[in-house]
This record gives C-alpha cells, structure tokens and sequence, in this order.
C-alpha cells in the first residue's frame, strides 16, 4: 500500500467517483475472502471502484467494511459515505480507465533536439491553443444564444 494520500487527490477521486456505479454490494455476510477476492480481481481492470454496503442487513457498519476491504486488498479508502465505499488501488497498467500495452521504446541516435523535434513540440502546442480558443468561442456562441433566447440577463 502506497503513502497516505493528499486531500487534493482524495478530492481528485471523489469527484471521478461520482460518475461511477456500484460494481457490487456487501451483504449480511459482511467481508469474506469470496468479496475480498472479487474485489481484488476488480482492481485487475479498474483503479477506482465504488461498493454498495446494504444497511439493514450488514453485521457491520460501512466504515468498518471499507477499512477490511483496504487492508484485504491493499487499496485506500477515499470515501465512505452512507452506504457507499469509494476505493482506490494504483495500478500501472491501467491508464484513464483503460488497460495500455506495454510501449516499445526506441533508441534515438544523438542527445539533442533537431529541428523535426522542435516542429512538433510547436505544432502540438499551437493546435491545443486553437482547441481551447475554439472550445472558449463555442462556450461564448452558447451564452448569447442562452441570453438572446430568454436567459438570465435582458
């Protein structure tokens, strides 16, 4: 299990989390080695997952079941509320949700940058500009038709 973790990542995963579903939900057995195993073979796939915990029949309370699947998994806990267990594990494998292969890397011949080298470090940054000056245009053209259709200022 890594280091604690920083409130600004807590928050970080807390919001991701929101737009997630319960992946499952522990019952009235509470923690057995079947849902710790099936919450590690979860962590194969996902980084972050959310658990539902079923109040009325649980032998536990939500905070003490988070606490055992962490410890079974060596995940962290990133929030417990209500009935809803957020957990995260790091997995190296996994990118934004999505499991990447295994990069070959090439070996470059000389130590500087050559000019292609500085074109596309220029070209990269001269399209993210048009695409957030485009992204800030499209926001701007939907306020004023908000406005113009009825919306909040006259």
């Amino acid at each position: 299990m890594e280091e604690k973790m920083t409130s600004k990542r807590r928050a970080e995963l807390r919001g991701m989390a929101n737009r997630l579903d319960p992946l499952f939900q522990v019952g009235k057995s509470g923690v057995t080695p079947a849902v710790i195993a099936q919450t590690e073979e979860v962590f194969n796939t996902h980084e972050l997952i959310k658990l539902k915990v079923l109040l009325e029949s649980a032998p536990e309370t939500p905070r003490e079941i988070a606490e055992k699947l962490a410890t079974g998994t060596g995940s962290q806990v990133v929030q417990v509320i209500g009935g809803s267990i957020i957990l995260y594990k790091e997995n190296p494998d996994i990118e934004n949700g999505v499991k990447k292969k295994k990069a070959v890397v090439k070996k470059k011949s000389g130590t500087g940058k050559g000019a292609k080298d500085f074109k596309k470090v220029y070209n990269a940054k001269k399209k993210r500009e048009e695409e957030r000056q485009a992204a800030e245009r499209a926001r701007y053209a939907r306020s004023r038709r908000r406005n113009y259709n009825g919306g909040y200022s006259k």
